[in-house]
């Protein structure tokens, strides 16, 4: 037993994990070298060792949850990061000419593989359980939930920065009466939402959200943040605040970490979101200063855990379906995504927030929806 792995058993077995024990969340070890990756390489090591066969464990997301709520990566060594924190320092990561290697990665990979992951809305942010007892219904909740705050109204005219595959566009026409116009640079995405709206009030543009034009009553930005970056910040703030008539509300629905940064997470950056990274709330709070008054700012970030879970158990149920396509090492891969981000929400790492602003405020105040 090396010192690495007597560190990394000591450090484990303090928050209840048992290196090859029986307990759902213990480390199962399959290569004796698998700490050295750990603590050399901090998340892209654990991932790809991961990905390798090098350790699994019954239940990763119990596994992920105890040893983030153990703050394992103070443990770990930050070898590249200054790389990579230098490089965010330096260059803007989310340009429109890079913000489309997400799209071409990420969201292209292929619109049946979704529809077996997600809700029949194709809804791929989180849903909201407050009453729901399965995804279709938290999902639903969740649009319904946006156009409450927004405080919708038939006839208004509303913008939506990266849209999806069109479901919110969906709900907010056909049930709010409003007029959508959306724009989104994920080619399949584009294409399966104008499917999906067609023959409502809906436009969907094939351009980047900061090509947007016109003017409207209602800005929504559900699940881009996470993709705009730090040095954009304040720019998607003032091309809503452009595109708002006097009074209009914005809603930013974004994931978002407990602490500010300025570089994408090395593992997610590269097997997941590329560019992506997670505003902070000073991140925020500091990009909506002297733009928009805060009028409600929600955060339910454990409803994102049960989210999950559910993505989860629908990709894994279908999985026989794509494991040609997609390869046993894109399983190990995607596994890992959805279940330690799980974790990671459930041990309060991550949040997810969703932010009214207003642009001169509301007259007489605003009613905060739950």
């Amino acid at each position: 037993m090396n010192s690495t792995y007597r560190k990394a058993k000591e450090i484990l077995e303090k928050n209840d994990i048992t290196l090859n024990g029986n307990k759902p969340w213990d480390v199962q070890i399959h290569n004796k070298n698998v700490f050295n990756r750990w603590f050399s390489e901090g998340s892209m090591g654990m991932g790809e060792s991961y990905m390798d066969g090098w350790w699994d464990a019954k239940e990763l997301d119990k596994c992920i949850y105890k040893l983030y709520y153990e703050n394992l990566e103070k443990h770990v060594s930050i070898k590249g990061f200054w790389k990579e924190i230098l490089k965010a320092k330096l260059m803007n990561r989310q340009t429109k000419k890079k913000s489309h290697k997400v799209a071409k990665e990420h969201y292209d990979l292929g619109n049946d593989f979704y529809e077996n992951m997600l809700d029949s809305r194709m809804q791929y942010t989180c849903g909201y359980w407050k009453k729901a007892k399965t995804l279709e219904q938290a999902q639903k909740d969740k649009l319904d939930l946006v156009c409450k705050k927004l405080k919708l109204k038939k006839g208004e005219k509303v913008l939506e920065i990266g849209c999806g595959w069109g479901g919110f566009a969906k709900y907010a026409a056909e049930n709010y009466g409003v007029e959508v116009t959306c724009y989104n640079i994920s080619k399949e995405q584009v294409e399966y939402a104008r499917k999906n709206t067609k023959g409502l009030p809906v436009t969907v543009h094939l351009a980047d959200y900061r090509e947007a034009k016109g003017e409207y009553d209602k800005v929504a930005a559900i699940g881009i943040a996470e993709h705009v970056g730090y040095k954009n910040y304040k720019g998607m703030m003032k091309i809503a605040h452009r595109c708002l008539k006097k009074h209009g509300l914005f809603i930013v629905h974004t994931i978002a970490n407990n602490f500010s940064t300025t570089r994408s997470e090395p593992w997610f950056d590269t097997y997941i979101f590329p560019n992506g990274m997670l505003p902070s709330a000073k991140q925020l709070a500091e990009a909506l200063e002297g733009i928009f008054v805060l009028e409600d700012w929600h955060n339910f970030g454990p409803d994102y855990d049960k989210t999950l879970m559910a993505w989860f158990t629908n990709f894994n149920k279908n999985w026989p379906k794509f494991q040609k396509r997609y390869g046993d090492r894109f399983y190990k891969m995607w596994k890992f995504y959805l279940l330690s981000l799980a974790g990671s929400f459930r041990a309060r790492r991550i949040h997810l927030y969703q932010v009214v602003l207003a642009k001169e405020g509301v007259p007489g105040g605003y009613s905060a929806v739950r």
